[in-house]
């Protein structure tokens, strides 16, 4: 039987632990004085994610990860466009030559894959060749024909990914909740132990709901007429898809932390929370969410960085104002409204299934699988 991506991926990071000197990598900044990096390249339906990271020499045994690099290009690639397929191979190229030349990361430590989101996408929309045409090209561009680009399995995303993101000690009492771009996964461990994973899904994310309410539009482009079909989409995906994935989540009694991560949980909890930029875990109320997704539509200008700034200490606004700039230059106002949107319907009906949940929103859970990969790794 031929070896998985996976079980490559778990060889490889076996033997970058058996010593490789961080010292080439002379365009990055390491944190462990004795480690070794590799590099994940993933296409998602907004655009290609780059994530560099850092393995400390006691990796296995106190998970001594440290990310150098966490870039992306949003190139839009769920539309399936000749420009936007032109604009995603470009990116996925460049992210893979700069890992290669710039960082000094070997080819064997590059790991590329395409996300689930793009999967389920491209599964509704009759577009699965082009996914097989982006990998082909791609493998010639960088003249590595025998390269695996997989294509992650959602339930192996999201199992990976709570392993990635959550903390250990509240391992087994927390759903996960991702909302990615071009769809919605996650769920929990259910008896105690990581062999076993709840799956939750839906087939919505924060870009394939403003992509379909942007359609719906037809010659109407206003904001007001966007946000009249926005509210039509989601209230179709609640009653099609949320409601009943919610109520057989199993969450209840399992679960008493609902872990919400994903681009729209960084950007939300930065905007709301600019005084708590350091923090990568936020408490937050459905009553909160739904003052802040109004205020988006009502009072957009308010969330200018330079605004929102005023308000926190003077020595960390610069800290603030670049951040929040960089939140709104991958989320436009109606893309914040579609992602907002999306959560309020889905803990709308968490809150009112299972009461006494905390909900969470974590920033730092944007480097996806790459931490995750890593996480499972040290665990076993």
């Amino acid at each position: 039987m031929p070896i998985t991506y996976l079980q490559r991926l778990v060889l490889s990071v076996i033997s970058l632990l058996a010593g490789f000197s961080i010292a080439a990598q002379t365009s990055i900044k390491p944190k462990y004085s004795n480690s070794t990096v590799y590099t994940g390249i993933e296409v998602g339906s907004k655009g290609v994610k780059m994530s560099v990271i850092e393995i400390g020499k006691n990796a296995q045994t106190n998970g001594a990860f440290n990310i150098l690099k966490d870039t992306s290009v949003n190139t839009d690639f769920i539309t399936f466009s000749d420009a936007t397929f032109a604009a995603t191979l470009e990116g996925f190229c460049g992210f893979y030559n700069k890992a290669l030349n710039e960082y000094k990361i070997p080819s064997k430590r590059i790991f590329t894959v395409i996300s689930s989101g793009v999967k389920m996408q491209a599964e509704k929309d009759a577009k699965i060749s082009w996914i097989n045409n982006l990998i082909d090209s791609f493998k010639v561009k960088i003249k590595e024909p025998q390269r695996s680009v997989e294509v992650v399995d959602v339930l192996q995303e999201s199992k990976l990914s709570h392993l990635g993101i959550v903390p250990e000690s509240r391992r087994f009492s927390t759903f996960l909740i991702d909302i990615g771009s071009g769809n919605t996964k996650g769920g929990f461990f259910p008896y105690g132990t990581t062999k076993d994973f709840k799956l939750f899904q839906l087939s919505w994310g924060t870009k394939s709901t403003t992509n379909a309410a942007e359609k719906n539009c037809v010659d109407d482009k206003s904001l007001v007429n966007y946000n009249r079909q926005l509210l039509r989409v989601l209230a179709g995906a609640e009653n099609s898809e949320i409601i009943y994935a919610v109520n057989e989540s199993g969450a209840y009694p399992v679960s008493d932390n609902i872990a919400i991560s994903g681009g729209i949980a960084w950007a939300t909890a930065s905007l709301m929370y600019p005084d708590m930029l350091d923090n990568s875990v936020i408490p937050i109320t459905y009553a909160d969410l739904k003052k802040f997704n109004e205020k988006l539509y009502y009072n957009f200008g308010s969330m200018a960085p330079s605004f929102i700034a005023l308000d926190v200490k003077k020595d960390d606004r610069e800290a603030v104002i670049k951040e929040l700039t960089r939140v709104q230059q991958v989320f436009d106002q109606r893309a914040l409204l579609a992602g907002t949107g999306l959560l309020l319907k889905v803990m709308r009906q968490f809150e009112s299934t299972f009461v006494g949940k905390q909900f969470f929103l974590v920033k730092n859970g944007q480097v996806g699988w790459v931490s995750a990969y890593v996480d499972d790794h040290v665990e076993d």
